[in-house]
């Protein structure tokens, strides 16, 4: 049996090429592609996966958030992070979330294939750059951000697009709810961050993980 598999990353080239080399593994298959992590989370629900290749930072809903809504489904996918940093915090981050795996986009595709085979063997895989920050952190990478656990998904979420730059018209046609929703989601999260302002927000969402700021709205 095929290792089966969706990749999720925003960059189209990336993706593709991604599909491209893991279609020539003869115990691969790509079952499906994603944009973003609300697709991702989509995509897993339908096809069921053996194995989902996440970009850590996507649009709409990043890859970490995808992973942790995933995580509490009955669903037996796991998840290898994909991403161009090594951030030690960020590897944390993941595997708090439930991911399985984190592998450096500038790695070898021989590295991103072993890292694949290994987590559907239900196995923890770092690439080898990051077990070195690991070790260099005492065996273990710094804790994540405590407060991150405080907000529900959806706050999570919100957090990423404010600090992207999307008004709220924007993440209410995005979310298909209302610009009042969107709203009463803003004052309960600066509430509970106890924060101020959108500088303040982006600030915290760098800092926690939550978004790199490669996406920002118009």
């Amino acid at each position: 049996m095929k290792i089966r598999v969706i990749v999720a990353d925003d960059h189209h080239c990336v993706r593709e090429g991604l599909v491209a080399l893991l279609q020539r593994e003869s115990d691969i298959e790509v079952v499906a592609q994603a944009r973003d992590g609300m697709e991702l989370v989509r995509l897993a629900r339908d096809w069921q996966p053996d194995v989902l290749l996440v970009d850590l930072f996507m649009p709409c809903m990043n890859g970490i958030e995808a992973i942790r809504r995933l995580r509490s489904e009955p669903l037996a996918c796991r998840s290898l992070c994909l991403s161009m940093q090594s951030d030690p915090r960020q590897v944390q981050a993941a595997l708090d979330a439930g991911a399985s795996g984190f592998v450096l986009k500038d790695n070898s595709f021989d590295e991103l294939a072993r890292g694949v085979r290994r987590v559907h063997a239900g196995q923890l895989f770092l690439s080898g750059e990051l077990v070195g920050h690991v070790l260099a952190q005492g065996g273990a990478a710094p804790a994540a951000d405590p407060t991150v656990q405080r907000l529900t998904p959806r706050e999570r979420q919100m957090v990423q697009l404010l600090a992207e730059g999307f008004s709220t018209q924007q993440i209410a046609d995005q979310l298909n709810v209302s610009a009042k929703t969107v709203a009463t989601h803003r004052e309960h999260v600066f509430a509970k961050l106890r924060i101020q302002g959108i500088a303040q927000l982006t600030r915290y969402a760098l800092r926690a993980g939550l978004s790199t700021l490669e996406a920002r709205g118009p």
